[in-house]
């Protein structure tokens, strides 16, 4: 259905002028174009359509107005022109000539023709005129217009369709009705009109279109079925936000420790490299290595930063190369690499382990790679855990390439690319300086400036730039671009651009925004590069107001939420890649600041009127503080609305407005003015009317709104950018659904609700279809000019993610089955964030709404709304999820003052209803708000449909009672010092509020109280009420008897409704209790349980209501209890308490505890220990067991909390409080029978478990899992195996170097622990291998049934034990092929990574630790921590179960009943026991000393013993090796708490502490896993695998079949043992030192107890013989790990046989060797040098070479001078001694540091021979020519000659058989010298013939030879060419040599010459002489 308007022409017209006509049909305006310049006739030719969604009424009007248009003033009215339709519903064509009326309704000259169609609902239409549709220009005057009323349509487009399709857009489809019928109902504000349906817009016609599917006919769909679809219930409220307190801005601890290893491939010749460490402003370097390009450090560098997370995840980290620093000078850069911190915290474990980082050169862009540095990067937030993995000899072969320091994803090979960040302009901005001097100068010289001068600051990459200043501007305009180079993709995250201020004195920050590159950029093979605008971003910051000292001036620095809008800036990001082969590229990376061009207005979108619509309906918990004045409260967009600091103003555009045109405009103008001109041009309202607060309560007042309640309206210009938000809006929809579904299936697992499966897969389809859903929305309005390649790139990769997210949640789908949940459950969450990922917007279009509560023009709180959420569009997915929906707010304190206890304090809680949308749109903002009010509107706006009310009068209310059932809480937040409080409740419920009673002394009260609330009024329809009413808010306090009562926290909960005509019956009611998280600021305090219901109180008042049964507890006073058929069900169950003792108590108010005693209470019943007489002397309770009966809860989930209170019973009766423990949940404590169809419960048939010799090669340890009922042997055969591998060996395949035998006597405990290392990465691999499946093993063993509060723990543990063996254990079927280097036969033990509690559930086995506690709980998250507030352990147990026993029970054979459920407990009177701690070494110290080292030293403590091994410090070592045993003697129950401490030792003043680590031995020491020595993997009598214990195992295991009432052990016949039904085999024989062999029964016995968890009913898993690594702590940095400690503690009872000698694991002594190096000769050296005679290429060849670095022990050997053809001859000899630490294949150096140093430091390097060939200059410094480097344990085997020694040899591109000097002893042979050339490419710069020989030190002093060639055994001379002299030293020979030989012809023809020379001039200088005496007397 539609009406169709034809305004053809108006005549008649008065003067000259620009006219414009708009028509009005229900309220809803379209405006024609401008006519310009028209005199009397004015052509419009326009058509105007209204949708319509029911019939038109006879009775309505149409309205057509002219105007003269005015582009500055208001437009003035001509005329109007009204008609009723009765003719138009009659005829459905009209077309009428008539006059106008003006504003007095006389008529005037002018007349207008128009013409009129109706379609009906029947699909008649009026007689319809071709060419009336065809004709071009009107139909696209007309598109025009409604692409503006529509917004953005699909294919509004004009001109887009061809002709003929227009028309039946136009006709066909207004049948269909808008999606939204049912929430247009009823328009609320013409009551008495309920029927009038509301116009339809084009837009939702077309949505529905789409919806509904095209290929319908559009007659066909009936209106009904659409209304059907759509009339569901209108959800009016919107969630709560229950997170109070900002946790952006506060400071956290963090440590960022970086490891420098070594660095190759270093670019340059002969450099002293320094490797650079800086993470943000700190730098540290490493030491100076001399003459090398591959420089080994292996240095720890730790920087600590207290900042907020933003500041910390921004810093860079910057890891640079610099050559030859030293104190003088600063070096040259060699490459730098750069990273932020936040790249490296979002690894996984927020760590980088062993990563080579690229070097490249900052300031030569074209030059390539510089290096490589191996280096870990952790960073470490408080409370992180790092999984450093177990460092121990790093053998394995360095890939580079395969290990780069760059995060997954990110190719190895990064391009150089260009960061043009464009900055075109900004609005908005605050005022920045104080307006003294400018209105001095105003009132002087009338000038009137803006009082700001900004630029804009980007910071990048740890680079800054800035633009120009652009003096006193509000709306400064730079056009100009900062230019970064940088790799791509770069390895920091994010982008910060800032305007600042200028100022003379210090810059200020105006506004600061991130731009974040992952959100605009996009690397997936369809991806694109960053790119961003050209868009406006809005900044947020400090209040407006300028102060001189602004206290949130952190908020304008990017820090926190800001609390109001700063300024916008429009700017764009470009990335282009750089070609660096070009020659005309600038090299430098420096910042680089350019004009830009200058963009287009539009480009950012069309300018449009938005209107911002708030109706306040509640405004209660107003802080008292604030409660004495009037409050008012402002909401603000943008600039608009903000009377009170707004100041610059955004130009207003007028509908119509050329640009270029730019006036100023007030915003605010007063209602008085007559602006308002009928289009209802409305001034805008901001804020309520100021009003005085009421008193709700002690702590809050609230305002009387009542019936009326004020409202608010803002008119603002935006560019249209809805898109963006729509999408965004679209993915939060997403991605609520799917959060709110995650929640329900995690809180169905957690309380054990049937069918989690059957939720998550409901999700997962709601998921899909919402996928489906973005992509059919997402994709309607492509190709909108002032769309950004953003906005399109963003869209298409949003498309691609959701598609195939669908796809993926459809396939999970099917995958979800009920033992899969979990997995599939944390697959989901990945959705979720990934969605919430894409669904941050990052170019802003609309700013955020802001409200305010102002106190006198004073700003006290604020709240802030993202547009996005109020964002209204006719499609329901794009609807913000708060639009037209009453919201609950929360206001807060702004900046700082909202940290810690001040933000956790509701400032006011507001119910606000919030509207957003274009003004055209505005029709329907309010058809969200509760029905039954009328509005009232501002004078001019009277009348006028569309014009917003200034206040709703409620007419309805209905009359409501609350009941609110307090039952318990649990967990509180501890609130006094004595570590309790005092709770009670307070609830509030819209302006009223009632307490509980407080409960003295206990954090998990039961408060069974029931608060009734009357007189309740709420206003609203009824119904609505039922679906949506208000929420309740309940607040937690402590109460003190001084001062006023402490917050502890609060929560939120919709209560039950029930209307007056519904029955109180089930299943809704009566309601159920449920538990609501208590939060205080965002850390959740405890739980309440609890249940609300609302019941409407009808016509006949309370009488109807459910009765409330009176007072029970008289005792309590008037106080109602929960009622029956609430509260929880009750049962009655026994508890029995464990009592065993107390430990490390601290004092008491000064006094030290001394006559404890344990209070256990629950649900009001409990029982006292006996007292313990002298706390020093015993501190176990003399009674062991105790017992009281009490009512319970059926659902395990509902039970109370358990208390355990220790007092200390002082003189004259007197109690003090020591601390207390709330055991929140009994769960674990339940006793359930043992399940004994479990396979491990048979107790028939036998199992036999075969353990066959020589096992430990493949780590066998065979995990047996059968079904008892089998008598089957399992023989794990691996001897098959063995001797097809010795075959093997025999053939002696001579390809892989067999290793031989290790000799027992070379084995030591060292050994053993090496190799478990091995096998322990080995295992951690494997285990990442198959992770999914061990979950999934763990999940099936879990679900097949719980055996007992242990066994399924212990059952997955043992599958995961099994799944190490298999996959370490390739069967016997692939033995003879696998021809994997064979580990040499070691017995090993087990390294666990991590604390031996950890793998051992703490050791709680029967006997429990509690924690007690005393004083509040921290204020500040910093400044206290848990540990902090232990004053002692309470140890003991409890068991809890329904009161009569199972009979299973009580029959069992020895059953004592004085101890009820704990049976065959040891005796816990006080025991010595001899303790022995081995510490064998630390990893990663802390550095305690300036120079970034340590020197540890071990301190332990136990009792009084406190042992200091203080001599023995390691100098400057943060990875220490120890080996040392402590030998302590201790009595349990008093010393129990062993600490083990590694300290810094100083020369002068106090040792510092490290880190400690604290052990609880008792808990070991009594634990059913027998943690007091380490059970060996085999058992031997002697070498280094000696049995430990005293006791032998099959002592061990007699003892442990008699304490758990175990059949056996049966030895025989040998070689076998029978325990219970499980038989062991293993080898029966030993062998002692000498060989001998004996029978033995240990071997089986041993197997037994390395199998003790398959014994039935008893078994559990033994503690292996084991190394645990423990982290260090220290307490004034908690929660950050100091480093880490690898020890084991074996603990032997003195009433036992004494344990033998402890074992040596003193550091293994490196072994002393001598290296021999002869080199022979040189070949093809190249010739560096130009003879100084003849111009000859020559060189003057020596060769260098060392092991352990150039200052300490280089060696040359003489000149070979003057090489001609690059040979060199020397037959020169070196000798390197070396202490050599084999398993670790380092060489270990011991040196002073520096002259100044105390001692000498030991280092270990690794084990590497570089030779360098130099030509030797007398006069400048010696040429580097080239080296090569030879790791001394695997370096490429020597050519045989010089022809095939090749450069591959040494960069390893060919296969070179690899050879170990230790093993060959000998090797001669040719090695190539390398150097880098200019282009950085290795060249060939020589060969030489080297001959390496290894001696032992004993084998040296035997076989001594002499350095160079001296005695003894001297090499002989070198048969030089006789060339191979130094001139100057030999004139005679150079002469000889170089004269004679080469010029020899030449100088006797010179020689010649010059004697006829001679000749001549004597002949010529006697010649005149003898002419005289001819002449005269011849």
């Amino acid at each position: 259905m539609a009406l169709l308007v034809h305004l053809k022409t108006v005549s008649e017209l008065r003067g000259r002028g620009d006219r414009i006509a708009k028509v009005t049909f229900r309220g809803q305006s379209f405006y024609s174009r401008v006519l310009e310049n028209c005199e009397d006739v004015a052509d419009f030719d326009e058509t105007f359509r209204w949708p319509v969604a029911s019939n038109i009424d006879k009775n309505e009007m149409l309205e057509i107005q002219i105007f003269n248009y005015s582009k500055v003033f208001s437009n003035k009215l001509i005329g109007t022109f009204r008609m009723v339709l009765q003719k138009v519903v009659e005829d459905n064509h009209v077309e009428v000539t008539d006059t106008l009326m003006d504003d007095n309704n006389a008529i005037i000259k002018t007349s207008l023709c128009v013409e009129i169609r109706y379609q009906a609902t029947d699909g008649t239409v009026g007689s319809w005129d071709d060419g009336d549709f065809l004709g071009d220009e009107s139909l696209q005057e007309e598109e025009k217009d409604s692409q503006e009323t529509d917004g953005l349509l699909p294919s509004s487009r004009p001109g887009s369709r061809p002709p003929g399709e227009k028309s039946f857009r136009r006709a066909g489809r207004s049948v269909f009705s808008a999606m939204k019928l049912g929430k247009n109902r009823s328009h609320k504000e013409e009551p008495q009109r309920q029927d009038e349906p509301a116009v339809l817009e084009m837009e939702e016609l077309d949505h529905l279109a789409i919806r509904l599917g095209e290929g319908l006919d559009p007659d066909s769909v009936s209106l009904a079925s659409v209304t059907a679809l759509t009339t569901n219930v209108s959800n009016k409220r919107s969630k709560p936000d229950i997170k109070m307190e900002p946790s952006a801005g506060r400071p956290m601890d963090y440590q960022v420790s970086i490891t420098v290893i070594e660095a190759r491939q270093l670019v340059g010749l002969n450099m002293d490299p320094v490797v650079c460490v800086e993470v943000g402003d700190d730098k540290k370097y490493t030491s100076m290595k001399e003459s090398t390009n591959c420089p080994y450090y292996n240095e720890y560098f730790v920087f600590d930063f207290h900042v907020s997370p933003d500041v910390m995840f921004d810093k860079i980290i910057k890891i640079s190369v610099i050559h030859s620093k030293n104190l003088l000078r600063s070096g040259t850069l060699v490459g730098s690499f750069k990273m932020d911190v936040g790249t490296v915290y979002s690894q996984p474990e927020h760590q980088f382990h062993h990563k080579w980082a690229i070097l490249s050169d900052p300031d030569d862009i074209s030059a390539g790679l510089k290096g490589y540095v191996k280096c870990d990067v952790a960073v470490v937030g408080k409370g992180d855990n790092i999984k450093t993995p177990h460092k121990a000899n790093e053998t394995e072969e360095d890939d580079i390439e395969g290990n780069l320091l760059l995060p997954e994803g990110v190719p190895a090979e990064r391009q150089w690319a260009r960061f043009y960040v464009k900055i075109y302009r900004a609005e908005g901005l605050p005022r920045m300086n104080t307006s003294l001097m400018a209105n001095v100068k105003k009132a002087f010289i009338g000038e009137n400036k803006d009082l700001v001068d900004p630029y804009v600051q980007v910071f990048f990459a740890g680079q800054k730039g800035k633009t120009s200043v652009q003096k006193s501007s509000y709306e400064p305009l730079w056009n100009e671009q900062v230019v970064f180079t940088d790799l791509f993709p770069p390895l920091c995250k994010r982008m910060k651009v800032q305007i600042r201020d200028s100022d003379k004195v210090n810059d200020v920050a105006i506004g600061t925004h991130f731009i974040d590159l992952r959100k605009i950029s996009n690397d997936g093979d369809k991806g694109f590069l960053p790119t961003l605008g050209p868009a406006w971003v809005n900044m947020y910051g400090s209040t407006r107001n300028y102060t001189l000292l602004d206290e949130h001036q952190d908020l304008n620095e990017g820090l926190g939420e800001g609390v109001s809008f700063r300024a916008r800036l429009m700017l764009g990001l470009a990335v282009e890649i750089l070609d660096t082969s070009n020659p005309e590229l600038t090299s430098s990376t420096e910042v680089q600041v350019e004009q830009a061009t200058p963009v287009s207005e539009s480009c950012t979108g069309k300018m449009e009127e938005f209107f911002l619509f708030g109706a306040f309906l509640e405004a209660s918990m107003i802080d008292r503080r604030n409660g004495d004045k009037p409050v008012t409260f402002e909401v603000t967009i943008g600039n608009y609305g903000n009377e009170v600091d707004g100041l610059a103003r955004p130009q207003r555009p007028r509908p119509r407005k050329e640009p270029g045109d730019e006036e100023e405009v007030d915003l605010i103008q007063n209602s008085s003015d007559d602006e308002g001109d009928d289009s209802g041009d409305l001034a805008s309202v901001s804020s309520t009317p100021p009003m005085r607060p009421q008193i709700t309560d002690r702590n809050y007042f609230h305002l009387p709104y009542l019936e009326r309640k004020p409202c608010i309206y803002i008119k603002s210009w935006w560019p249209d950018q809805r898109r963006r938000l729509y999408n965004a809006n679209i993915m939060d929809h997403i991605a609520d659904k799917l959060e709110e579904g995650l929640n329900d299936v995690q809180e169905m697992i957690k309380t054990e609700k049937s069918y989690p499966e059957r939720r998550l897969r409901g999700v997962l389809e709601e998921l899909s279809c919402g996928c489906h859903r973005f992509l059919s929305l997402a994709d309607k309005d492509q190709g909108h000019s002032s769309h950004t390649r953003l906005d399109r790139e963003r869209l298409k990769s949003c498309m691609r993610e959701l598609e195939s997210m669908g796809q993926q949640a459809k396939s999970l789908r099917a995958q979800v089955k009920r033992h899969t949940v979990r997995d599939k459950l944390r697959l989901c969450q990945n959705f979720l964030q990934k969605l919430r990922f894409l669904a941050d917007e990052p170019q802003h279009s609309i700013p955020d709404v802001f409200i305010w509560m102002m106190n006198n023009n004073k700003r006290i709180a604020y709240a802030r709304v993202p547009s996005k959420d109020l964002l209204f569009s006719i499609v329901e997915e794009e609807l913000g999820k708060d639009c037209a929906k009453v919201k609950t707010l929360f206001l807060k304190l702004p900046g700082k003052r909202g940290f810690g206890s001040a933000g956790w304090t509701v400032q006011a809680k507001l119910e606000l209803y919030l509207w957003l949308g274009l003004s055209k749109q505005r029709k329907d903002f309010l058809c969200g708000l509760p029905c039954g009010f009328e509005e009232v509107k501002a004078a001019q706006g009277l009348g006028l449909h569309s014009f917003p009310p200034v206040s709703l009068v409620y007419t309805k209310k209905q009359a409501f009672q609350l009941r609110a059932h307090m039952y318990q809480a649990r967990s509180l937040f501890a609130a006094d010092s004595s570590g309790l409080s005092d709770p009670f409740a307070r609830v509030f419920f819209i302006n009223q509020s009632q307490c509980t009673e407080v409960l003295n002394e206990t954090l998990c009260p039961t408060w069974d109280q029931m608060l009734v609330f009357d007189n309740l009024e709420l206003y609203g329809e009824a119904h609505e009420l039922r679906d949506d009413p208000p929420i309740i808010v309940i607040e937690i306090y402590d109460q003190d008897a001084m001062g006023k009562a402490d917050f502890m926290g609060r929560t939120f909960a919709k209560p039950l409704v029930k209307m007056a005509d519904e029955a109180y019956c089930p299943p809704r009611f009566p309601p159920q209790l449920e538990y609501y998280q208590i939060y205080r600021g965002n850390a959740t305090a405890g739980d309440l349980l609890a249940a609300f219901e609302l019941l409407q109180v009808g016509p006949s008042g309370k009488a109807d209501l459910p009765p409330i049964n009176g007072p029970v507890d008289l005792d309590r006073g008037p106080i109602m209890p929960v009622p029956v058929g609430i509260r929880p069900v009750l049962s009655k169950y026994r508890v029995e308490v464990l009592f065993w003792g107390l430990r490390d108590l601290k004092r008491v108010n000064l006094a030290q505890v001394d006559r404890p005693r344990v209070d256990i209470e629950c649900a009001g019943k409990g029982v006292q220990s006996s007292l313990i007489h002298n706390y020093k002397k015993n501190p176990n309770f003399s009674t062991l067991v105790k017992w009281f009966e009490v009512d319970l809860p059926e659902n395990e989930l509902l039970h109370p909390p358990l208390n355990i209170r220790v007092v200390d019973c002082r003189a004259f009766g007197r109690y003090t409080l020591v601390g207390s423990h709330a055991v929140s949940s009994l769960r674990r404590f339940i006793y359930r029978p043992p399940d004994r169809s479990a396979p491990n419960w048979n107790t028939t048939g036998e199992v036999v478990v075969s353990m066959e010799p020589e096992v430990p090669v493949k780590k066998l340890e065979t995990m047996v899992k059968l079904d008892a009922n089998s008598d089957a042997v399992i023989k794990v055969d691996v001897a098959e195996d063995e001797k097809e591998k010795k075959k093997k060996k025999k053939k002696g395949t001579s390809e892989e170097p067999e290793e031989e035998e290790p000799d027992e006597s070379m084995l030591d405990w060292w050994s053993k622990y090496f190799s478990s290392i091995d096998t322990m990465k080995e295992q951690l691999r494997q285990q990442e291998a198959s992770g999914t499946d061990l979950e999934e093993k763990e999940e099936m063993d879990n679900n097949e049934g719980q055996k007992g509060p242990m066994k399924g723990k212990e059952k997955a543990r043992a599958a995961k034990e099994e799944k190490k063996k298999r996959a370490q254990n390739p069967g016997p079927s692939q033995g003879p092929e696998t021809t994997e280097k064979k580990k040499p036969k070691i017995d090993e033990l087990k390294v666990y990574p991590k604390e031996l509690e950890a793998e051992f559930d703490n050791f709680e086995d029967w006997l429990h630790t509690f924690n007690l506690l005393r004083g509040k709980t921290g204020d500040d998250e910093d400044s206290s921590t848990e540990e902090e507030r232990i004053v002692g352990r309470f140890k003991g147990s409890l068991c809890v179960y329904k009161v009569p026993l199972p009979d299973d029970v009580a029959r069992e054979a020895g059953y004592d009943p004085t101890y009820g459920m704990f049976q065959s407990l040891p005796s816990n009177d006080p025991i010595n026991v001899l303790v022995r701690v081995y510490v064998v070494r630390a990893t990663d110290l802390h550095p305690a000393d300036i120079n970034g080292k340590a020197d540890p030293y071990i301190a332990i403590r136990l009792g009084k013993t406190d042992i200091r091994d203080k001599e023995n410090y390691i100098s400057k070592q943060l990875n220490p090796v120890f080996g040392k045993s402590f030998d302590i003697e201790a009595s349990f129950p008093m010393e129990s708490m062993l600490t083990v401490a590694v300290y810094d030792w100083d020369l002068v003043g106090t040792d510092d502490l490290i880190g400690e680590t604290k052990i609880d031995l008792e808990n070991r020491f009594y634990s059913k896993h027998r943690a007091t020595c380490g059970i060996a993997q085999t058992y031997s009598i002697h070498g280094y695998n000696i049995w430990r214990d005293p006791m032998k195992p099959s002592q061990i295991l007699t003892r442990l079949c008699k304490e758990g009432k175990v059949d056996g052990p049966h030895f025989g016949p040998p070689g076998r043992v029978k325990v219970a039904n499980r038989v062991f085999t293993g080898p029966s024989e030993i062998e002692d030192e000498n060989g001998q062999k004996k029978p033995t029964e240990e071997h089986v016995a041993l197997s037994a107890l390395r199998h003790w968890e398959d014994i039935p009913r008893v078994g559990c898993r033994l503690v292996p013989e084991h190394v645990e690594t423990r982290p260090l702590l220290n307490p004034d940095k908690p929660g950050i790990e100091q480093g880490r400690l690898e020890l084991w503690v074996d603990m032997f009872p003195m009433d036992m046989p004494a344990p033998g000698t402890p074992l040596d694991i003193s550091p293994r002594k490196p072994k002393k060797y001598e290296l021999r190096v002869i080199v022979w000769n040189t070949d093809e050296v190249v010739l560096e040098d130009d003879d100084f005679f003849t111009g000859e290429k020559s060189s003057d060849i020596f060769v260098r070479g060392w092991l352990k670095g150039q200052q300490e022990d280089k060696q040359d050997t003489d000149v070979h001078y003057h090489s001609l053809t690059g040979e060199g001859n020397f037959n020169w000899r070196y000798l390197f001694p070396f202490d050599y630490l084999a398993a670790e294949e380092k060489i270990v150096i011991s040196k002073k540091e520096s002259m100044f140093s105390w001692d000498e430091t030991e280092y270990k390097i690794p084990a590497r021979l570089t030779l360098q060939i130099w030509d030797a200059d007398h006069f400048s410094a010696d040429d580097f020519l080239g080296a090569i480097e030879l790791d001394l344990n695997r370096f490429p085997r020597g050519a045989k000659t010089a022809k095939q020694c090749t450069m591959e040899m040494a960069t390893g591109e060919v296969d070179v058989p690899l050879v170990s000097i230790f093993k060959q002893k000998r090797v001669k042979g040719w090695w190539p010298l390398l150097a880098r050339d200019e282009n950085d490419e290795f060249e060939l710069t020589g060969k030489v013939e080297a001959e390496l020989h290894l001696l032992t030190a004993e084998e040296a002093e035997k076989n001594p030879v002499g350095l160079a060639r001296n005695e003894p055994d001297p090499l002989e001379k070198p048969n030089r060419p006789d060339t191979a002299f130094v001139w100057f030293l030999n004139p005679l020979k150079s002469i000889k040599y170089l004269i004679c030989t080469r010029y020899k012809w030449l100088i006797i023809k010179i020689i010649l010459a010059l004697l006829a020379l001679l000749m001549l001039a004597l002949f010529l200088y006697s010649l005149p002489g003898y002419m005289v005496k001819k002449l005269i007397g011849a």
